[in-house]
């Protein structure tokens, strides 16, 4: 599994935060929770979290060692 950092066109967000078995499934568990009329702008594979937004992203992440959305938090019900 991957960490990856995905960017919409969905206002007022800075991302998501999205460990999974390949891009394809992080899209998937993301349309858990994003609509589709916001389209994908980027799927980032998260190699350093030092590449995220130290601000705000990491003190407010969660577990991104597990398949699931870890940024922002309250999705851990997702996780499969």
């Amino acid at each position: 599994m991957k960490p990856y950092w995905i960017t919409t066109n969905q206002p007022m967000t800075l991302g998501y935060g999205i460990t999974a078995h390949s891009a394809e499934d992080a899209e998937t568990l993301l349309r858990l929770v994003v609509p589709a009329e916001y389209a994908i702008n980027d799927i980032i594979w998260v190699r350093d979290v030092r590449s995220l937004d130290q601000g705000h992203v990491v003190p407010n992440m969660g577990n991104l060692l597990k398949r699931g959305i870890w940024f922002p938090l309250g999705h851990d019900h997702l996780a499969g």
